[in-house]
């Protein structure tokens, strides 16, 4: 069974901690099976983030602003507590 967790956030990450956190979610011991994970976060400069990740790639580029930040994990045995941990949330 698949479970998704999901949060709105304000925290800005500069797009090598996020590529980092993002490598992070291929541990399945510590966050679960991460299917998939996708999001919209500001960076420091003001830049938006756009991510996807599925397991053993994931992708970072700039796109278009969003009210506020969007983070989506799915995936079976899902961790939540430690995904919002890693998310610094």
């Amino acid at each position: 069974m698949f479970t998704s967790w999901g949060r709105e956030t304000a925290k800005r990450y500069d797009e090598e901690s996020l590529k980092a956190k993002l490598d992070a979610l291929n541990d399945s011991e510590t966050y679960g099976m991460i299917l998939r994970a996708k999001g919209i976060v500001e960076s420091p400069t003001g830049e938006w983030l756009h991510f996807d990740f599925t397991p053993g790639e994931a992708e970072v580029r700039k796109g278009p602003a969003a009210t506020t930040g969007l983070l989506c994990v799915i995936g079976a045995e899902l961790k939540e507590d430690a995904v919002e941990k890693l998310f610094e949330l």
